[in-house]
């Protein structure tokens, strides 16, 4: 598949999302939880439902996994060797207290690796996408869109954390790494910092599952960065468990 052909409808897509989830952002929502106590808003829902239509008309034949749909067995699943992975809002609790630091993103999977991916920041006006071999690009909040790499590594290692989520081994983890600045960051918009060069590293000691992480992991992988659980292998989609294990995005 010649990535490049699609990214445009891709980009399309998490645009129209974008508009839904920002207009209820915008507005007095409601916020309800899940059995996991996590929340959800109706921003969750609209975006959910914009992305499935849009992808379902572009590729008839891809299964999509999200998380507002996630419920579809293994047994199906397991088939699957290209298929769409979309978290429609992550970073719901920046969403709730209206931080601005959330995103809408699109992936897409073949044979367990991230292969392009787009994710937009509807309240920051910013977009990020790459597709394996074909670089990675930003559009920032006037619109300009610019090719992005990661940045040269560095003796100080500028190190980007969540404040929701800087849990006691992620700390213990980032003491260890020496001379640092702590760069903050909500959503998956802590890979995309990496991706245009503006942190090095992000450790993630923590739950997270593969949602989460898809669409920015193939930006990453796009700007010359990469993903690797704390054993250096690579971080693969597409499991049984669609829990992530503990992983390290890091540049160059």
């Amino acid at each position: 598949m010649h990535y490049s052909s699609i990214l445009p409808d891709v980009i399309k897509i998490a645009d129209q999302a974008s508009e839904r989830v920002l207009h209820i952002y915008q507005s007095d929502f409601k916020v309800d939880y899940k059995a996991d106590q996590s929340p959800i808003t109706a921003a969750d829902t609209a975006s959910h439902e914009v992305i499935v239509q849009g992808l379902r008309s572009l590729t008839p034949d891809t299964p999509i996994l999200s998380e507002e749909g996630a419920s579809i067995p293994w047994e199906e699943r397991k088939h699957w060797h290209r298929f769409w992975l979309i978290d429609p809002v992550d970073g719901t609790r920046d969403f709730t207290q209206r931080t601005g630091e959330f995103t809408v993103n699109i992936a897409l999977i073949e044979d367990g690796e991230p292969v392009l991916g787009v994710v937009t920041a509807p309240a920051l006006k910013e977009a990020f996408w790459g597709a394996k071999g074909e670089g990675a690009h930003r559009r920032d909040r006037t619109g300009k869109v610019l090719p992005i790499r990661v940045a040269e590594a560095k003796a100080s290692k500028r190190v980007v954390a969540s404040k929701n989520h800087l849990n006691e081994e992620t700390r213990a983890f980032i003491e260890k790494v020496g001379e640092h600045e702590l760069v903050q960051a909500g959503s998956s918009l802590k890979f995309c910092r990496i991706a245009e060069g503006r942190a090095d590293l992000y450790p993630r000691l923590g739950p997270t599952c593969e949602w989460d992480t898809g669409a920015a992991h193939a930006v990453l992988a796009a700007a010359g960065g990469k993903v690797e659980t704390l054993e250096g292998e690579p971080l693969r989609y597409g499991k049984e468990d669609l829990l992530n294990p503990y992983f390290i995005a890091t540049g160059k």
